[in-house]
Order: C-alpha cells, then structure tokens, then sequence
C-alpha cells in the first residue's frame, strides 16, 4: 500500500518532528557496585540529564546530593525529597551488593576485584 503525503503536509511532519527533536532530553542512570576497590565506595549511583550529572549517591556518604542548582529548585517544595531519594538509593545499593555476590558465587569466585555497572537510559521530552 502506497500513501501519499502532500508536499505542505510532508514539509510540516518534518518540522513537527525537528522541534520534538529539540524538545527531547536524556536521563541516564549508572550504578556501579564493586566488592574489593581500593578506594571506591563499594556502590555508587550517578544519574545525568543531557550528559550533565545532576544528582549523586555512594555508599560511603550514604546521602543523597542533588548537583545542579535547577534540581535544587524543582524540589525545593518537596521537604521529603532527599531523604526519600536517600532510603531509595540505599535500597538499591543492597539489591546490588546481594546480584554481586550471587554472580561471585555463579562464576566461582569468592574473593579478588569484582565491578558490575548498569546504566538506564530514558529519552523524554
């Protein structure tokens, strides 16, 4: 089956599409756990909008830190948003910590240098 698009309706779909192009940002998430890191917290979440990081979690701190003053502002009326961004990111730091030591015990392996990474990628406008 063969549609034919108008060449005015083409040309507005393109553009159409062009400013939602513009509109569009990426939301990344990387979490690393590690077990036996000379100097590395043991888990570390960074998430990022447009490669830009704006937030951040470890292990060592414990605490949920925003990085970007516009974060700041967009949770400024939400008192509770960094303590449950904090009980949040402790949660997955345990569901991490117990997926590292059962692929340890998968491959056999019960001591040395172990790192795993997942990194969520979201496109939205």
């Amino acid at each position: 089956i063969r549609i034919r698009v108008p060449g005015e309706l083409f040309l507005f779909i393109s553009k159409l599409i062009g400013v939602f192009n513009d509109l569009m940002h990426s939301l990344k998430y990387f979490f690393t756990t590690s077990s036996e890191v000379t100097n590395f917290p043991e888990f570390v979440a960074i998430g990022m909008v447009d490669d830009i990081q704006i937030d951040y979690y470890d292990s060592n701190t414990k605490r949920y830190l925003l990085k970007q003053d516009w974060m700041k502002k967009v949770t400024d009326d939400d008192a509770d948003y960094l303590e449950e961004e904090t009980e949040k990111s402790v949660g997955s730091q345990q569901t991490s910590k117990v997926n590292l030591n059962i692929l340890k015990r998968r491959f056999n392996q019960t001591g040395g240098l172990f790192m795993i990474q997942f990194i969520l990628k979201k496109d939205c406008l």
